[in-house]
């Protein structure tokens, strides 16, 4: 897909939340049950835990994988 299709998409799910969480459809569990989806699709691990599981080194994960910053930590992006 093109960027600006995705974008649309992004755009279309993020009304979609927005407007169910307006009118009480959706509450925090459904919340952190999207989260959890998410992380699924990611497989999201802490610089730590993934450079345990795969016996490498912090400093190494940290220069050579995908890191992403959420909620102000740490995480390698896993999805392949």
């Amino acid at each position: 897909m093109n960027k600006a299709k995705n974008q649309h998409h992004i755009s279309k799910i993020h009304e979609y939340i927005y407007k169910c969480l307006q009118n009480d459809q959706l509450n925090d569990d459904d919340l952190v049950q999207i989260i959890e989806l998410v992380n699924n699709y990611l497989n999201l691990k802490t610089i730590s835990e993934y450079a345990k599981e795969y016996n490498l080194s912090y400093n190494g994960v940290k220069n050579n994988r995908n890191i992403l910053t959420l909620l102000g930590h740490k995480f390698v992006a896993d999805n392949l």
